[in-house]
Parts: C-alpha cells; sequence; structure tokens
C-alpha cells in the first residue's frame, strides 16, 4: 500500500545534494544542514527552484533517492499547476516511485495492514481494470479497500505518465478508453475509500479526498511532468489493459 512518506525516507545523500546546491559557502553550509533538521524549515527549502534546475541539468549520476528525485520534481509541476498541498505531493511522488518499478503496477496482495507495503500478486498478471473491479464483489472490507486504492492510484498514474499510450489505445482499439474514463474511474475510487476505516487509520483520508476532488488537476500536473522532466525506462512501461 502506498504511503505519503517520501520526506520520511530522505538520505544523507540527499541532503548532501541540497547542501551542495544552495549552499554559497561553508558557513551556509552548516546554518542550511541546521535549519534541515526543522520540519517547517525543510519543506521551505525543498521547494527552493535550484533543486528543480540541479537535478535536470546534472550531467552524469544523480546521487540522490529514488524518493528525494520524485518529491521534488512531483512538488515542482503540482505547485505549477496550483495543488500546494505538501502531504498530497509527497503521496504522489510515493507513487511514482512504486509505479516506477513495473512489477508494483499490478493489483495489491490484500493485507489490510497500513504499515506494511503490497507485494505484487503473480496471479494477476497484466493489469485489467475490469478484473479488479468485478473482485470487488467477493472481497472482504480491507480487501476492496486495497483494491479500489490500487485502481485509483493506477488510473491516476496510467493517465498522467502515460497519457500519449492512453491516446493511441484508443485510436488502434475502437472504442478502447479513453482519458476520461480513467479519470472517472480513479476519482470514484478514491473517493470510496477516503471514507473507509482504513484510511483514517492510516491517515490517507485527506489525500485521497483531495485526489478525488482535483483528479484533474492532478493528472495534468503529472502530463507536464511526463512531458518535459520525466524519465522512465522501457521496462517500467506498462501494458495498457481492462
Amino acid at each position: 500500500m502506498i504511503r505519503a512518506n517520501c520526506r520520511a525516507r530522505f538520505t544523507a545523500a540527499d541532503f548532501d545534494f541540497i547542501v551542495r546546491t544552495l549552499a554559497r559557502s561553508q558557513s551556509d553550509q552548516v546554518s542550511l544542514v541546521d535549519l534541515l533538521s526543522d520540519m517547517e524549515t525543510r519543506d521551505s527549502i525543498l521547494d527552493h527552484p535550484r533543486l528543480v534546475d540541479a537535478i535536470l541539468n546534472h550531467c552524469g549520476h544523480l546521487r540522490i533517492s529514488s524518493q528525494f528525485y520524485f518529491y521534488v520534481l512531483a512538488r515542482h509541476v503540482l505547485q505549477q499547476g496550483g495543488i500546494g498541498d505538501r502531504k498530497l505531493c509527497d503521496y504522489i511522488a510515493s507513487l511514482l516511485e512504486t509505479f516506477s518499478r513495473a512489477k508494483q503496477l499490478r493489483a495489491p496482495q490484500t493485507s489490510g495492514r497500513c504499515a506494511e507495503s503490497a507485494t505484487a500478486d503473480s496471479s494477476y498478471g497484466e493489469q485489467y481494470i475490469s478484473d479488479m473491479l468485478i473482485a470487488l464483489n467477493r472481497a472482504s472490507p480491507e480487501q476492496a479497500f486495497l483494491l479500489r486504492a490500487h485502481v485509483g492510484n493506477y488510473s491516476l498514474f496510467i493517465s498522467g505518465i502515460f497519457h500519449p499510450a492512453v491516446a493511441g489505445q484508443r485510436r488502434s482499439l475502437r472504442g478502447g478508453p479513453d482519458i476520461e474514463f480513467y479519470e472517472q474511474v480513479g476519482r470514484t475510487n478514491f473517493q470510496l475509500v477516503a471514507s473507509h476505516a482504513t484510511a483514517r487509520r492510516c491517515e490517507l483520508d485527506d489525500v485521497f479526498e483531495g485526489l478525488a476532488d482535483r483528479f484533474r488537476d492532478v493528472r495534468l500536473a503529472l502530463n507536464q511532468l511526463s512531458d518535459g522532466l520525466l524519465n522512465l525506462d522501457d521496462d517500467a512501461r506498462p501494458s495498457l489493459s481492462l
């Protein structure tokens, strides 16, 4: 299960990157390291545009974590889209980090414990949204929560990051699903999980409500991220199926 926890998992290399990117002198470095110990100040520092520029213009291998990479870029495009909620941005960054590994695009095993990450279920193979929705008929409340959350996440990722593939599929398959289909499915499932007890227990009810209310705005921000800023390996590209 995806959590809004990228900021809690930054590494020493990430903080070193921040210091080297933003500090102008040795005294600045000491001060900046001290400031990074305060969460509110850290959040403000993470919004600095030089971090985005440093990531995008860096030549060679970036010595930063994937969670830091996705958080900084997701925060950048979401802010440009008028979405300032840091917790929602943290969730989107975690979603991108998780789904950048192709096997995590599969439906989760239904453990129901919010502290554990779901693993790939080999019985699903390719992603079929219709199969997952049908599976809801025989799912327990906890299983239904995990399935609906996954459908919402998957719909947002596909329509946000792989929107050209959605358009291409619709052209090649008469009557194939369009962006509006993914928006409707994603918005509906986020709205349904927002009121679930597991969402409240995992402190994700506000995130799911935000994603249901602003699904299209988040999707458009991810379109911008995909078109101009983000590089994903070909192995991470999913098979689009219903």
